[in-house]
């Protein structure tokens, strides 16, 4: 399933549907995450998802990685906003989107189920605008 995945990636990427990055650290390129943007070019906006392997948490790649991101859509790609979901439950997760200047808008009551359980999802947005002004 994951080569499936990651050979649908280019062609994700050729109709701007989504785009996927690796996460590497910089002094031995090994591969640490990835973060994608699902994308709709119709309305300009996308979605921001990540991971990073549990090893690699607490030492802000993640954050980096994202902010990076940010440049890339705004200033590339000319999207006019992003916006990124996370379980309440999951405060890092939060903090990452906070930490890039994303804000809380809202939050989405048993949004999504997950082994079983609905969870509530907090849903974080900035705009082109807010970012420029970062």
């Amino acid at each position: 399933m994951a080569e499936a995945w990651i050979v649908s990636l280019p062609q994700q990427f050729h109709d701007r549907q989504a785009c996927t990055f690796a996460v590497v650290l910089k002094e031995t390129s090994e591969l640490i995450g990835c973060i994608i943007l699902l994308l709709n070019m119709t309305h300009r906006r996308g979605e921001l998802g990540y991971w990073i392997g549990q090893p690699f948490w607490n030492h802000g790649y993640c954050s980096e990685a994202a902010h990076i991101i940010l440049d890339y859509v705004f200033l590339v790609l000319g999207l006019h906003r992003i916006q990124g979901q996370c379980m309440t439950r999951n405060l890092v997760s939060g903090r990452v989107m906070q930490k890039i200047g994303m804000r809380h808008e809202g939050s989405l009551r048993q949004h999504m189920q997950k082994r079983g359980q609905f969870e509530d999802v907090e849903l974080y947005v900035i705009l082109k605008q807010e970012w420029m002004e970062i």
